[in-house]
């Protein structure tokens, strides 16, 4: 159902993008670089976690570490992994395929400024063997994200 809310938000927003699926896993960053043929630093990974009594998902580089003082500076609270069991319940993608489009409901999207090393790059698409090729200014665009700085450099 995941990779369907991904599709049926591309048909709404970008009908150019399409869903790259694979028969075989995407849902670590290794992975997905493997199959993509890309560096691992080109796999936008999605992040979601929780920012006091928010969600937020952060986008960053596959290669990239949070760095715990600038995300403090930047959300005023530590960074907390959602645990996986309410991943899917409230992005509405399982652990793995997470992404910022075709969401269960409205999520603050964050994209980290170590993207913009790469003019595309492939985040997941709603399963853990689905992912999309997409300019990194039209990710931040076409979710409505903000830049943020909060990897390590």
């Amino acid at each position: 159902m995941s990779i369907e809310s991904v599709r049926s938000f591309f048909a709404e927003h970008a009908p150019d993008l399409e869903v790259l699926e694979h028969d075989t896993s995407t849902a670590t960053v290794a992975e997905a670089a493997r199959a993509l043929g890309v560096a691992e630093g080109q796999i936008a990974k999605t992040l979601s976690l929780r920012a006091g009594d928010r969600v937020i998902l952060l986008v960053a580089r596959g290669d990239a570490r949070l760095d715990n003082r600038k995300y403090k500076a930047q959300f005023g609270t530590k960074a907390k992994m959602l645990p996986a069991a309410e991943v899917e319940e409230i992005t509405g993608h399982p652990v793995g395929g997470v992404c910022p489009f075709g969401l269960a409901q409205p999520l603050e999207v964050h994209c980290d400024v170590s993207l913009r090393a790469f003019d595309e790059v492939y985040p997941a698409a709603g399963a853990p063997n689905a992912a999309v090729r997409i300019g990194t200014e039209r990710l931040v665009a076409l979710t409505g994200a903000t830049w943020v700085d909060v990897v390590q450099d």
